[in-house]
């Protein structure tokens, strides 16, 4: 005994191929293309007591997936997302406020602060005057040396300091 289908149910399952172009160009992703067209022929089929008779099957099925895909898509942006990937939920399931602390900055000042007075005299110097915003030019005037040296200086120097402080790169 099977089960008979009507031309409407005919032209539905049969217009799943040809939506496939336009469901990955909304989707951009196969697999999220064929859910999408799933969806569509399962909402044409639910809600055929809502299709006018004699008009534009494929286009009001275009119609269903349009929609389904902007609601799907207004979902998606408001939900948020958190991803835990360790064994326990402690800090999911915890109502305890954290606390933020200085400790971490003020180590890493001190080191910042160490690595450059560890520098040569003859680097840190123009370093300083750079960092505290003068331009090349008014270093060189200003330690009376050549620009070029002034600007190899400031680059040996930062070289220096990013090698001491690579313990805080990321």
């Amino acid at each position: 005994m099977g089960v008979a289908i009507d031309n409407f149910q005919w032209d539905v399952i049969n217009l799943s191929d040809t939506m496939r172009p336009f469901a990955y160009s909304l989707t951009k992703d196969m697999e999220d293309a064929k859910d999408l067209i799933q969806e569509t022929v399962y909402k044409a089929l639910k809600y055929k007591d809502k299709f006018a008779t004699g008009t534009n099957v494929k286009a009001w099925m275009f119609i269903i997936m349009k929609n389904i895909f902007i609601n799907n898509y207004r979902k998606k942006s408001t939900q948020n997302v958190v991803n835990d990937s360790s064994d326990n939920q402690y800090l999911l399931n915890s109502t305890s406020q954290t606390v933020s602390n200085d400790g971490y900055n003020r180590l890493m000042r001190k080191d910042i602060d160490k690595a450059i007075n560890d520098l040569n005299r003859d680097i840190k110097t123009p370093f300083l005057l750079h960092y505290e915003g003068f331009k090349y030019q008014e270093i060189a005037e200003e330690l009376a040396l050549p620009l070029g040296t002034v600007k190899s200086r400031i680059f040996i120097a930062r070289k220096a300091l990013k090698e001491s402080l690579s313990v805080y790169a990321n």
